[in-house]
């Protein structure tokens, strides 16, 4: 069985107006779009949910994402994924 050698990095979210979100500790992306972000974080699935939703920043190696848009919810799952992230997929 392989096993992750990543680093975890610790978990924080920072939201700024609504509008500008921040947040470290970003395992993996499973799916975006101008209403729905999907993130894996250590403490789980994270569900972002707005309008005119973009990434502007993406870094999986040091575990940042920062977009802006107009935010209406996060929701944490703690289901363990069913299938591997977008860009898992993207770089097998």
């Amino acid at each position: 069985m392989a096993e992750d050698n990543r680093i975890k990095q610790p978990h924080n979210l920072i939201l700024e107006d609504r509008t500008h979100l921040s947040v470290t500790g970003v395992e993996d992306i499973d799916s975006f779009d101008e209403q729905t972000v999907v993130l894996f974080t250590g403490l789980g699935e994270l569900l972002i949910k707005g309008e005119d939703l973009h990434i502007n920043k993406l870094n999986i190696d040091t575990g940042e994402v920062t977009m802006e848009g107009k935010i209406h919810t996060m929701i944490y799952s703690n289901d363990e994924p069913k299938q591997k992230g977008l860009l898992s997929k993207l770089f097998r």
